[in-house]
């Protein structure tokens, strides 16, 4: 009997475990989203974003393109001075240096690679969706990406 009690309290503990580090993963932004158009509803591109030294960046891994549209677009609208310029959207890296403090990760920027726009950024996951906010001064705009398995 003994034995039962302690096999049965080892497998909901086991279970509560379980279910914790299921959360915890969650709660990570690391990993692939789906970036969709806050105008259109329209997907537009998979972003695998990743740690580094204690920072997160994000790269475009795939573009969502539609008939017409270039298939392998450059930055050509981003800033002169930034080594962006004139790159292959994919594969560029368009978050860059966010750092985690308690559930959001923030101090660094993102790129628009469309309209070649540099915001600061403040990224956080709500009800499994990564809300992505692009700050310019107080104005701001924020997209909800979801997450690739």
């Amino acid at each position: 009997m003994k034995n039962m009690v302690k096999l049965t309290a080892l497998s909901v503990l086991f279970y509560f475990c379980f279910i914790a580090s299921s959360f915890a993963q969650d709660a990570s932004i690391v990993g692939k989203w789906k970036t969709i158009d806050d105008k259109t509803g329209d997907p537009k591109s998979i972003v695998q974003i990743y740690e580094k030294d204690g920072k997160y960046f994000g790269q475009i891994k795939e573009l969502f393109r539609k008939p017409g549209e270039d298939p392998d677009p450059v930055c050509d609208k981003c800033p002169d001075d930034d080594p962006r310029k004139d790159q292959l959207t994919k594969g560029m890296i368009i978050i860059k240096d966010l750092v985690k403090k308690k559930d959001k990760y923030s101090h660094g920027s993102i790129l628009d690679p469309k309209e070649g726009k540099i915001y600061t950024c403040t990224l956080w996951i709500e009800d499994g969706k990564l809300m992505v906010r692009g700050y310019i001064l107080f104005f701001y705009r924020t997209q909800t990406w979801h997450r690739v398995e």
